[in-house]
């Protein structure tokens, strides 16, 4: 695709990246067929193909307006379309460019700003998140339906390991899962005890920048990145851990981004290089144990599961079949639905700022999901767990508690 970008993007770092990305488009229309929005929209615009048409005018000196915010802003950022173009064009990437540059210059109505203000200073702290959510909880049949999907039961941690291992990984908390389900972490470490990996906290790290980064605050969201490498850098530096573990493909995803966002930052990447570089999704971490996962296993032949893969970690990260691989080693039957390549509507916060399109998407994948005709739903994500099971009565859990259960790991 041919552009010729307009003098005030000429020449700079996202210019050149934008157009780069814009000559690998040959514009054939793959990516509209597995783009969630479109399907369900039936607008060329709110397909990939057309949203980089606007992008591409607005780099060439077109003034954006409301409507091209709105096609731009219904993007799930699900990059399936990335999975299914030929082309290799890194959708994502010019997606980022385009927002921030449409949001510089199509203000936005007040009821907008303010709840995407509240969700960028609010959410990637877990110092407020997670006594929000207890008090949430407690209140819940008094909040309106948006707020009391947010709000399902959470699972306690229960008792962490305490033993020391030679073997040491770091493990990213982040901002909202230990409020909405601290289990998830938990379980990672015991299933990691029990096999002779200790799992490490660095107290100073938080939120791993994505949520204020896709809200257009990206320097909030580069300050967010900056906060975790130097929280982890000792333990990086020095040689004692040998990955970085996400238990949260949103946050992997995004952490494996690090060496590119911060790429323009001299005094950060290098080190942004690395740790993107050790960073690991759990389900690369135990794919390594698989034998002495089918050892540990105290069942078999067990519930039918199905596994929704986040959009995250088979697009973004390119990671398929390892969960299933991981839990078929202990004996789970495991199955995915027809659609498994689609979004389920989750997206960061994009069901509390598209709700509508959430919903719909939510229920299709639902349907898809019932289909299977499993007892238990499993997700590698939180937003998609506590999206999903917002619209089921059936169990939706993290694919790490489940797989604790079935081996029945224990700490000592």
């Amino acid at each position: 695709m041919q552009t010729t970008l307009a003098d005030f993007i000429k020449g700079t770092r996202d210019g050149n990246e934008a157009e780069a990305i814009l000559r690998a488009c040959v514009h054939c229309g793959f990516c509209t067929a597995t783009c969630p929005t479109y399907q369900l929209l039936g607008d060329e615009l709110d397909g990939p193909r057309g949203r980089i048409y606007l992008i591409k005018n607005v780099l060439e000196g077109a003034a954006p307006t409301r409507k091209t915010q709105l096609h731009l802003d219904r993007c799930l950022t699900c990059l399936n379309c990335e999975t299914t173009c030929p082309s290799g064009v890194k959708y994502g990437r010019l997606l980022n460019i385009g927002r921030k540059l449409v949001d510089e210059r199509v203000p936005r109505p007040l009821g907008e700003r303010l709840r995407r203000t509240t969700l960028k200073a609010c959410l990637p702290r877990a110092g407020l998140t997670t006594p929000a959510f207890k008090v949430g909880r407690l209140l819940r049949p008094l909040l309106s339906a948006p707020l009391q999907d947010k709000l399902q039961p959470a699972r306690a941690a229960g008792r962490l390991p305490t033993r020391e291992h030679a073997r040491k990984m770091l493990v990213l908390d982040g901002c909202v899962q230990p409020g909405m389900a601290p289990n998830i972490n938990a379980a990672a470490a015991r299933v990691l005890d029990a096999l002779g990996v200790q799992l490490l906290v660095a107290p100073k790290a938080g939120c791993c920048g994505a949520l204020r980064h896709h809200l257009n605050d990206q320097q909030g969201g580069l300050d967010d990145m900056r906060r975790n490498i130097d929280a982890w850098w000792p333990g990086v530096a020095s040689g004692d851990v040998e990955a970085i573990v996400m238990t949260a493909s949103g946050c992997g995803v995004t952490v494996k981004e690090y060496g590119h966002l911060l790429a323009h930052d001299p005094a950060y990447a290098a080190r942004a290089q690395q740790v993107s570089a050790l960073t690991r999704d759990l389900s690369e971490i135990l794919a390594s144990f698989q034998d002495r996962i089918a050892a540990m296993a105290k069942s078999r032949g067990g519930p039918r599961v199905a596994y929704h893969p986040p959009c995250t970690l088979q697009h973004g990260q390119q990671i398929r079949g390892t969960v299933e691989a991981v839990l078929q080693a202990a004996g789970v039957d495991v199955v995915l639905c027809a659609d498994n390549h689609l979004c389920c509507g989750s997206a960061g916060t994009y069901s509390v700022l598209q709700p509508e399109i959430a919903h719909a998407l939510r229920e299709r994948k639902l349907a898809s999901l019932a289909a299977t005709g499993a007892e238990h739903i499993v997700s590698a994500n939180i937003g998609c767990i506590a999206h999903l099971q917002s619209g089921t009565d059936t169990p939706v859990v993290h694919w790490i508690e489940l797989l604790e259960r079935v081996c029945a790991a224990h700490s000592g």
